[in-house]
C-alpha cells in the first residue's frame, strides 16, 4: 500500500495540566493515484491528520510511510495548498507558478515552458502576467493548484481549498480538480466539511468524528467522472455519507457500495 498510517494519535500540550488530543488510533491504507476526502465537523482532526501526512507535524503515537518510508519532514514531492492560496503578491500568476520550480535547478527555458503548460492547465493562459490582486478568489485558487502541480508532485494535500468561494465558483472548481485529477492521477487527500464535494471528488470518503477526532467509517463513491449531482446514484451516496453523521456509534465500518 502506497500510504500506511497506523495507530495514529496526536496529543498538544497546552499546559502541564492539560493535554488535548486532537487524533485518536487512526488507521489509514490509500493506494498510489486515489482521490481521498477526509470529511468531518470542525475540530474532529482532519487538518492535524492532514499535517501529519505532509510531515509538518509528527504522530504522539504510531506511524505514517510513504512508499515504505517514515513521514519525517516535508518533502517537494508532497505539496500541499491551503484555503488562504498563498500567492506572493509582487509575482505575476506566471511568477507564482514558477517559484516552485525555481527551487529544483532547472534552466530558466524549461522553467517557463513547464509553468506555462500548468497555467493552460488551468485555463489561466490569458492571465499568466496578472498579478494576483487582478484576479478572483477561483482564478487565484487555480494559480495555487498550477503552481503545485508544476513540481510534478506524487501527492497533493488540500485543506478545504475551496471554503472561501462563493458556491457557484466553489462547484467550478471541484469540476476543474476532477478534471486535473484524471489527467494527472496524482494521490490527492482533500479536507473537507462537505458532503456533497466529498462525494463529487473522491474514490473513497473517510468520515472522522468529533473531538478527539477519531475515523468513524470509510465509504466507497464507485462513481463514474465526470459525476452529476442530481442522479439518483450520487444522490444515494450522499445520503449515506449524511447518515454516518447521525449514527450514535463509534466503531468503524467499512462500506463497500
Amino acid at each position: 500500500m502506497y500510504i500506511e498510517i497506523k495507530n495514529v494519535s496526536k496529543i498538544y500540550n497546552q499546559s502541564p495540566n492539560n493535554n488535548q488530543k486532537a487524533l485518536d488510533g487512526a488507521n489509514l491504507s490509500i493506494e498510489k493515484g486515489e482521490f481521498i476526502c477526509l470529511l468531518g465537523p470542525s475540530g474532529c482532526g482532519k487538518t492535524t491528520l492532514l499535517n501529519l501526512l505532509a510531515g509538518f507535524e509528527k504522530p504522539s503515537e504510531g506511524s505514517i510511510t510513504i512508499d515504505g518510508k517514515p513521514v519525517e519532514k516535508p518533502s517537494i514531492k508532497h505539496v500541499t495548498i491551503f484555503q488562504n492560496y498563498g500567492l506572493l503578491p509582487w509575482r505575476t500568476v506566471q511568477g507564482n507558478v514558477q517559484l516552485g520550480l525555481e527551487s529544483l535547478g532547472l534552466d530558466k527555458k524549461d522553467i517557463k515552458e513547464i509553468a506555462d503548460e500548468y497555467i493552460e492547465l488551468v485555463g489561466l493562459g490569458e492571465f499568466k502576467k496578472h498579478h494576483p490582486y487582478q484576479l478572483s478568489g477561483g482564478m487565484q485558487q487555480r494559480v495555487a493548484i498550477a503552481r503545485a502541480l508544476a513540481v510534478d508532485p506524487d501527492i497533493v494535500f488540500m485543506d478545504e481549498p475551496f471554503g472561501a468561494l462563493d458556491a457557484l465558483t466553489r462547484m467550478k472548481m471541484q469540476e476543474e480538480v476532477s478534471n486535473i485529477w484524471q489527467k494527472k492521477k496524482k494521490t490527492i487527500i482533500f479536507v473537507t466539511h462537505d458532503i456533497d464535494e466529498s462525494v463529487y471528488l473522491a474514490d473513497r470518503i473517510v468520515i472522522m468524528t468529533a473531538y478527539p477526532g477519531r475515523i468513524k467509517s470509510i465509504i466507497n463513491v464507485p462513481l463514474a467522472r465526470k459525476r452529476d449531482r442530481t442522479h439518483p446514484d450520487f444522490l444515494r451516496i450522499r445520503d449515506r455519507v449524511f447518515a454516518e453523521f447521525e449514527m450514535k456509534q463509534k466503531d468503524t465500518i467499512e462500506y463497500y457500495l
